[in-house]
């Protein structure tokens, strides 16, 4: 019996050690970061139309300002309600204190610079498969914002999806940085590619989920329910999904469909993000989600 017992306290003790040591934050390598150059803010300001980092974390209200990212946006879920942080360069309550590599691992990687995990709310699950040296670029763009002293609160979630550190757990699983359509594409399909799975994070929004949240690989970009509740995100691939590469551009130019209805709700700050891109860029993404519909 004493056998027994202590067998299983054994066992117990090892799974716990297993769970602690693989649910621990993977950093970048740091000799990869070392080799960035300091950033260019002119190339971040294009990294962040098409990251749409005002998308989430500028202040909630219509008349909100775009560059203004002092965060607050409610997010629901099935997980609990998620609030977007303050990332403006204010050096207390927002991004102004970190480093070039403490930002670099918080968009790649989900690592906050305390060496906490961030929830998959916040796509690092995409944002894994960028250039590091564009998101150089980047945090040398954003460092340039107005700075916001608004504080950044917590998450509404609970038990046991407040436990962060099971958050690494969650990546051990499924976060990858590989590309999810892959095979001989062209130049444009590529770039696209690069923006829509990387940057602009399409699937985050338009791909299902399993149960514990990752993407539903096998069904990319076919639609999900409204994480709200409310309606379902449509499909932008497979048979339901007719738009051409003309219509797919000019919605994102313009934010007017084929049927002249006008982009409304989280749709709309998107558009507003991406018609600033040069066209070239768009229809570069329009490419790509023809080919990921095959």
């Amino acid at each position: 019996m004493r056998r027994a017992v202590f067998g299983l306290i054994t066992l117990a003790a090892l799974a716990g050690a297993t769970a602690w040591m693989l649910s621990g934050p993977q950093p970048l390598d740091s000799a990869a970061i070392a080799g960035l150059s300091g950033g260019d803010a002119e190339s971040g300001r294009a990294v962040y139309l098409a990251a749409g980092c005002a998308s989430c974390h500028m202040a909630p209200g219509t008349d909100a300002d775009p560059l203004l990212l002092s965060g607050g946006r409610q997010f629901e879920s099935d997980f609990g309600t998620f609030l977007a942080p303050n990332i403006s360069p204010d050096p207390d309550h927002g991004i102004g204190g970190w480093t070039q590599e403490q930002f670099l691992n918080a968009v790649m990687r989900g690592i906050s610079p305390d060496g906490k995990h961030y929830y998959p709310a916040f796509p690092y699950t995409s944002y894994i498969r960028a250039e590091p040296q564009d998101i150089a670029d980047l945090y040398a763009y954003m460092m340039t914002l107005p700075a916001d002293a608004t504080p950044s609160q917590p998450h509404d979630l609970g038990f046991p999806f407040n436990i962060r550190r099971s958050v690494g757990l969650w990546k051990w699983l499924y976060l990858r940085e590989d590309w999810i359509v892959t095979g001989d594409l062209t130049e444009a399909e590529t770039r696209g590619r690069y923006l829509s799975e990387a940057l602009a994070h399409c699937a985050e929004c338009h791909t299902p989920r399993g149960a514990l949240g990752a993407l539903d690989h096998d069904r990319w970009l076919m639609g999900a329910p409204n994480p709200s509740g409310r309606g379902r995100i449509p499909a932008i691939a497979g048979d339901s999904f007719t738009w051409s590469a003309f219509d797919i551009s000019a919605y994102l130019a313009s934010g007017l469909t084929p049927d002249f209805d006008v982009v409304g709700g989280s749709m709309a700050p998107v558009v507003n993000n991406l018609r600033q891109l040069d066209r070239a860029e768009l229809d570069a993404i329009a490419a790509y989600i023809l080919r990921a519909g095959q």
